[in-house]
């Protein structure tokens, strides 16, 4: 079984408990999906790795998204490139169990043909940048790869299933935007690359995550935040 759930900020415990709660089994072979901001790979330090060791223990599967406020595995030494699934991931050999989706890979998650598009804008950049907070200028994926995997996406005959951090432009919940971010600086380049991917694709269900809340978006997606659901009533 494979169950979903939105963002996490490194807030593993939280997630766990949830997780317990739902009697969701402790099994290496049980697929926990995060849509972003794990946070595990966030301040580089003892911190990111008190995490791991927790998710490590857990003796779960952690397929993550990559979302914006966390450093790409490709930038980390310790992390190297596996197949896993029929897609490219990004594992390291200590924390084999926390796995990191390439962006745009297609992955069979028990017969769910999978589209992984991570990244997103991090509104708060100027903020954090001002206070020293960490931001990741590599946050979105970068437009080069976007025209690879906009291509790649009009190949595919059909995919059950898209995961992504954020959403297609038509989809953003305007009654979440912090009142105090003027929106004219917002880059949203990736939000209207995803309504380009979303015309372009035959798919059955969209989750996404970055946006805090829990919604129905339309009959095919769906946003995350701590919700968790079981993606079973896709192999219907």
């Amino acid at each position: 079984m494979i169950y979903c759930t939105g963002d996490i900020h490194g807030d593993v415990r939280t997630l766990l408990n949830w997780l317990d709660k739902c009697r969701i089994p402790h099994q290496k072979d049980q697929i926990i999906v995060l849509l972003g901001d794990v946070g595990v790979n966030y301040f580089g330090n003892l911190r990111d790795q008190e995490a791991k060791v927790i998710l490590q223990d857990s003796n779960r599967t952690y397929f993550c998204i990559h979302g914006n406020h966390e450093r790409r595995p490709a930038t980390i030494g310790t992390y190297h490139i596996e197949v896993w699934n029929g897609g490219a991931v990004y594992i390291e050999d200590e924390y084999s169990n926390i796995i990191f989706a390439q962006d745009g890979e297609v992955f069979n998650l028990e017969g769910l043909q999978t589209l992984v598009l991570g990244g997103a804008y991090s509104i708060d950049k100027w903020y954090r940048i001002l206070h020293g907070w960490r931001w990741f200028e590599d946050e979105q994926i970068p437009e080069q790869r976007r025209v690879a995997i906009l291509n790649k996406v009009k190949q595919l005959d059909k995919v059950d299933l898209v995961l992504s951090h954020t959403c297609p432009f038509q989809w953003q919940p305007t009654d979440l935007f912090l009142s105090d971010i003027d929106q004219n600086t917002v880059d949203n380049s990736m939000e209207r690359w995803l309504t380009e991917v979303e015309k372009n694709l035959n798919y059955r269900y969209w989750l996404f995550g970055h946006f805090h809340d829990d919604r129905s978006i339309n009959d095919k997606a769906q946003m995350l935040f701590k919700n968790v659901i079981d993606l079973e009533f896709l192999k219907e």
